[in-house]
């Protein structure tokens, strides 16, 4: 199977005729130095007339600061909707995101389990944030000349990442400070559910301009899905052959809370273990034709990486579970 990806591929995708078609951008950063992080996300979902924001920053003092908008989209023509604007400067080398509008300040994250109650008894202040984000390592993934997916568990047609470097300022209420840091990014377009998969794991990870990985874990209902990502030395893109996971869990929710993985490339095995400092778990609802509810938690953790040669980096590690009687479904992983 072939991957194309073209510089065209940085802008808008023709809206395809599946009702969930969804092409979204995804940005993640870290600065040691401040302390701060988090990651943005823009999804038109334009058959079904929506989308989705969500912007979430990692604070110094450890609360988080979050929003999740659904805002009208009627047509694919850009990512710029409900205060949040990315702009392509120069394909695979510069981006740029922005977001004005409000935040929820919370002390404890985990009460985003119940987005209702979260939203109702915590202060909202205003948020600012102007960052341009720079590639740093080559471009992984594209779209295949074939369909990489089963009709019902497709996720993204198209897919890419790179590990990028952020520099700019974030504002939130009266707070205010200029970050530079490291990251990553993705482009993502095609039919998605986020009740495709049974569960994912996505870790991110930067050491640094010139070091820094991405591993993945995808499990169907019925079979063993797939498991790869890449590692970034500096000079080339080393695609893993495989990638194992393990994963302490904390609490009657069952977050995660550190982790153990190894990424396998053709000449060596990279041994990773993984600290949350700060998590917070996001839900999404979908009542499928037969008319059950599916409860889908999709739980981000702030991370802090540590390699088996003792550097340290930073990164997300994103949990998808399907949730059944009350339990997400990957525990056993």
């Amino acid at each position: 199977m072939a991957l194309r990806l073209e510089p065209a591929d940085e802008y808008m995708h023709e809206l395809g005729p599946e009702p969930n078609f969804n092409e979204s951008m995804y940005f993640n950063a870290y600065d040691p130095d401040s302390r701060l992080g988090g990651f943005f996300r823009l999804g038109n979902r334009a058959n079904e007339g929506t989308g989705e924001m969500t912007a979430c920053l990692y604070l110094p003092d450890g609360r988080v600061a979050f929003m999740f908008r659904r805002p009208q989209v009627t047509d694919n023509s850009a990512f710029d909707a409900a205060g949040m604007r990315f702009d392509v400067v120069e394909p695979f080398t510069e981006l740029r995101v922005s977001y004005e509008g409000r935040v929820v300040l919370l002390d404890n994250p985990l009460e985003m389990a119940d987005p209702r109650a979260a939203f109702t008894a915590n202060p909202h202040v205003e948020c600012a944030v102007q960052l341009t984000y720079s590639g740093r390592s080559a471009m992984f993934g594209g779209e295949p000349d074939q369909p990489a997916e089963r009709p019902g568990e497709e996720f993204a047609r198209g897919h890419y990442e790179q590990l990028v470097e952020a520099a700019g300022t974030v504002q939130v209420g009266e707070e205010t400070w200029d970050i530079h840091g490291f990251g990553l990014r993705d482009h993502s377009w095609g039919p998605r559910y986020w009740q495709a998969p049974w569960y994912y794991r996505w870790l991110t990870a930067n050491f640094g301009p010139g070091f820094g990985f991405m591993g993945s874990r995808i499990a169907r209902r019925d079979s063993q899905g797939i498991r790869g990502g890449f590692v970034w030395d500096g000079e080339a893109l080393r695609l893993c052959t495989d990638f194992r996971i393990s994963t302490t869990w904390e609490g009657d929710d069952r977050y995660h809370r550190a982790l153990e993985a190894e990424l396998v490339t053709d000449d060596r095995t990279w041994s990773v273990k993984g600290r949350v400092l700060r998590l917070i778990p996001l839900r999404n609802r979908r009542r499928t034709p037969e008319g059950d509810d599916m409860v889908t938690r999709i739980s981000e953790g702030l991370t802090e990486w540590t390699l088996d040669d003792g550097r340290v980096g930073y990164g997300l590690s994103e949990y998808l579970d399907q949730i059944i009687d009350g339990q997400p479904v990957g525990v056993a992983e």
